[in-house]
């Protein structure tokens, strides 16, 4: 089997951890300055994976908006952004929505195989439909992509994905960017839900770096060994100054 894919999971919570209000409108939680950061590290990856609710939620596009970034990935014989993955029960997907109708790049839908015939004919060739067994695994859905070349996977939520890809121990890297706002109601969908997670009791996540940008403040979490070598090698964070720059 090939080498697992590196995952950076990336959210972005209120002070006290909501990801959005229970109603709409939306509530925007970050800043033009963090939206460039986020658009750089969806520069730097293969796939972008987000649960089935935030794309009938938020109508993601899921692309790489900076032409220089975009520039870069074609001089280097990649598309212009990286795959588009979404995991699905229920098969509630609409074809018309901008994850399936925006960008010249494969898009996957994972689910169980009992629904994969009835979700390939819902979404036609607007997507490669995966069936994984009676339920579907994170942990083999990123075998699945390892074995279709995807090296490095970027989650971009929601509450349900982050859950477990965290609970399997399947995360890298976690980047995490707090608002100055608070939400204050149980309604609203919240950073993850209740499972068993590794980071728990004596065993805490080791922050790698924390930075201000704007108003906000994103926090990076090493989640792995392999956090090390891979921040050595890559270089969208650095472009980043440290907290404190600026501050009156």
């Amino acid at each position: 089997m090939s080498e697992l894919p590196y995952v950076i999971l990336s959210s972005a919570t209120s002070l006290d951890g909501y990801l959005d209000t229970a109603d709409p409108p939306r509530l925007t939680l970050s800043n033009k300055e963090d939206c460039d950061r986020v658009d750089g590290v969806r520069a730097h990856s293969d796939a972008i994976l987000v649960g089935a609710r935030t794309v009938r939620r938020d109508n993601p596009r899921l692309l790489v908006r900076s032409p220089a970034h975009r520039s870069r990935r074609e001089a280097a014989g990649l598309p212009q952004s990286p795959w588009k993955v979404t995991v699905t029960t229920t098969g509630d997907l609409d074809p018309r929505a901008a994850f399936f109708t925006t960008g010249d790049i494969p898009k996957l839908v994972y689910c169980p195989t009992s629904a994969a015939a009835r979700i390939r004919q819902n979404l036609g060739d607007s997507a490669l439909v995966v069936g994984l067994g009676a339920d579907v695994e994170m942990s083999q859905l990123v075998a699945d992509l390892a074995d279709r070349g995807i090296r490095e996977l970027m989650v971009e939520g929601g509450a349900t994905v982050h859950t477990q890809f965290l609970a399997a121990n399947l995360a890298d890297e976690l980047h995490l960017v707090v608002a100055p706002l608070f939400v204050g109601d149980s309604r609203a969908p919240r950073f993850v839900g209740d499972a068993a997670f590794p980071w728990a009791g004596d065993r805490r996540a080791t922050l790698a770096d924390v930075r201000q940008i704007g108003d906000v403040v994103l926090m990076r979490y090493a989640l792995s060994t392999r956090f090390a070598a891979h921040d050595a090698a890559h270089t969208p964070w650095h472009s980043v100054p440290p907290i404190g720059i600026g501050i009156p």
